[in-house]
């Protein structure tokens, strides 16, 4: 498997489990920041490394009144800030070849959402800035068909790719994690990463906006270290019942760093790391 280096470590192969973690959507400065120090605190005392998320726009939302976030502007430079308090990598997620050039100047990783996974055009333009490429699996393909991303990315000669692994649709308003995905995209050679957060998600499940099952986060996130992934994605709050996006589905800050201990502990018993 290749080994990719962010920051100054690397993930893939035989490297630790890392995570990727932040709030859903950048509401403002202020709250923004302060989650980061407390991940990258989370971070030292539990030893694992840790890529700060947070989303500028969230222009897939439900409803037209949707809080989306602050904007490529605004949101580009707290992250830029975030990055520069901290240390931590970040990613967020990009939604147009517009976007690219800008986000490329400040993220580490460039996210491409599940919605546009096969957006053709954005993937290309992303993976020509030679950044690393998140993809974010579709909800609505197969492990098998990440293989057609994967040629897009690589015919740019990038070969900086993460697979993040979502759920899949199952009926309306409803996602499954089926864990032989991992398996079997880690078989194409990149880093795997399992959204702990977005698979518990019910998508439109609240009729204007999703809604999700939290409790249920714990649960698949062990059981995607149980089967070998390489990281964990989660998104976490301090106020989730207050969040402005995706509440229904994201952790307590204050119930990271137990997790995240326990996820490093089953990645080590059941891998070669």
């Amino acid at each position: 498997m290749r080994e990719i280096k962010i920051a100054d470590y690397k993930i893939g192969a035989k490297n630790p489990l890392f995570i990727i973690a932040g709030p859903c959507v950048i509401e403002n400065e202020k709250d923004t920041i302060r989650m980061a120090h407390q991940l990258k605190e989370i971070s030292i005392t539990s030893g694992v490394n840790l890529i700060f998320k947070s989303s500028y726009d969230k222009a897939n939302r439900s409803s037209l009144s949707s809080y989306r976030g602050p904007g490529i502007r605004k949101g580009l430079d707290i992250l830029k800030k975030v990055k520069k308090e901290t240390g931590l990598a970040i990613i967020s997620d990009v939604h147009s070849v517009n976007e690219i050039k800008q986000a490329a100047a400040v993220l580490d990783v460039i996210q491409i959402p599940a919605l546009l996974s096969r957006q053709t055009d954005l993937i290309i333009a992303a993976a020509k800035t030679k950044k690393i490429i998140n993809i974010k699996k579709g909800q609505f393909l197969s492990p098998y068909e990440v293989l057609n991303i994967i040629e897009k990315i690589t015919s740019c000669k990038n070969e900086n790719i993460i697979l993040t692994e979502r759920g899949f649709v199952f009926g309306y308003n409803n996602l499954v994690s089926d864990m032989r995905s991992i398996v079997i995209m880690r078989k194409y050679g990149f880093p795997v990463v399992f959204d702990a957060s977005h698979s518990v998600q019910l998508p439109g499940g609240a009729g204007n906006k999703s809604s999700g099952e939290k409790e249920f986060i714990p649960y698949l996130a062990k059981a995607a270290a149980a089967v070998g992934v390489d990281g964990i994605f989660l998104e976490v709050h301090n106020q989730p019942n207050k969040a402005k996006c995706d509440g229904p589905n994201m952790l307590k800050i204050s119930q990271l760093k137990n997790l995240i201990i326990q996820l490093k502990e089953i990645s080590i018993i059941v891998g070669d790391r």
